[in-house]
């Protein structure tokens, strides 16, 4: 009898032990599109990273808290031109805007390199789950409560599972290459309501360390971890575009993936780039993204890599 109640006694804790591994942060991990056992969390509890809801903007004569090398998200969408700092950025990681009747929603992951903005709807709200999946940030909508991918653009966890997030061209730039070409900019305001430092990078030297914070799924050493690449990822079609491979070459690079045309921009000083498509109605930009080599292979370990051959490109 003993032995049946320690038996028993074992499977109530593997059995409890699985449950919780379903649930973490308070976000239920049932059904999870990803392994759930590959869902960790960084550090902080749900909104304990918080998102902006109410960002202010100021014109570009207003902008005395930005260095001309201080990088920034660039948008121009639906008439409006807005700049959003990393340096703001890597403290809150998430900016629910708005343009019109248009929901914006602005995330940048600090540990990815990764900026993306997506369009939602106008009423859309999110917030940061303090969850990681192949260390990359895990956002969360207020409504369903629903786990997103950010790099995967697509919900992994809760109502909305499968659902995808409809993803706008951004430019990852200097400051000063934003300012040079959109002057009429609007410029995501310091003043956020938070007590956060927003001069100083609250990483250390990560950007520069081989060295990840979370373990990912997939790795490849044939760059460096935080080398920076230009990706685009639309469905069948993934290439990523390594800033030391561009930078052999003249920008802009042509590049022709099946029956489809494009061109490939790079600014060496910049240290960033953007992708256009080349249609009969002429030169489209697409939805691109600058991020860390480690994280684009983790989710893209199958994609095409662009490299430069001996012999030309």
């Amino acid at each position: 009898m003993q032995r049946w109640v320690i038996i028993l006694g074992g499977l109530l804790v593997l059995l409890n032990a699985e449950l919780g591994a379903r649930t973490l942060n308070g976000f239920s991990l049932d059904g999870a599109l990803v392994p759930s056992r590959e869902i960790r969390s960084g550090g902080p509890q749900r909104d304990g990273i918080p998102a902006i809801d109410h960002p202010e903007f100021v014109a570009v004569a207003q902008v005395g808290y930005l260095d001309d090398d201080d990088r920034v998200l660039g948008i121009d969408f639906e008439g409006a031109v807005r700049a959003y700092p990393v340096d703001i950025l890597n403290w809150h990681e998430i900016v629910n805007d708005r343009v019109g009747d248009v929901g914006v929603l602005v995330t940048y992951c600090p540990l990815c390199g990764s900026g993306m903005v997506f369009r939602v709807d106008a009423d859309a709200r999110f917030g940061v789950s303090g969850l990681l999946y192949n260390s990359d940030m895990l956002l969360y909508d207020r409504a369903t409560e629903s786990l997103w991918s950010q790099i995967m653009g697509q919900a992994i966890a809760g109502p909305s599972k499968g659902r995808r997030l409809d993803p706008i061209p951004v430019r990852h730039t200097r400051w000063k290459s934003w300012r040079e070409t959109h002057p009429t900019t609007r410029v995501l305001s310091p003043r956020t309501g938070f007590p956060m430092s927003y001069g100083r990078y609250p990483y250390g030297d990560y950007e520069r360390s081989r060295n990840l914070s979370f373990p990912v799924g997939e790795r490849n050493n044939r760059y460096h971890p935080k080398e920076w690449v230009i990706g685009m990822a639309e469905g069948a079609l993934v290439r990523a575009y390594p800033l030391s491979e561009l930078t052999q070459i003249e920008s802009p690079l042509r590049d022709r993936i099946g029956d489809r045309e494009f061109l490939v921009h790079f600014d060496a000083e910049d240290r960033g780039g953007w992708i256009e498509e080349v249609t009969s109605a002429g030169v489209v930009e697409v939805p691109s993204v600058r991020a860390f080599w480690f994280a684009w292979y983790a989710f893209h370990p199958d994609g095409e890599v662009y490299q430069v051959e001996p012999s030309g490109p």
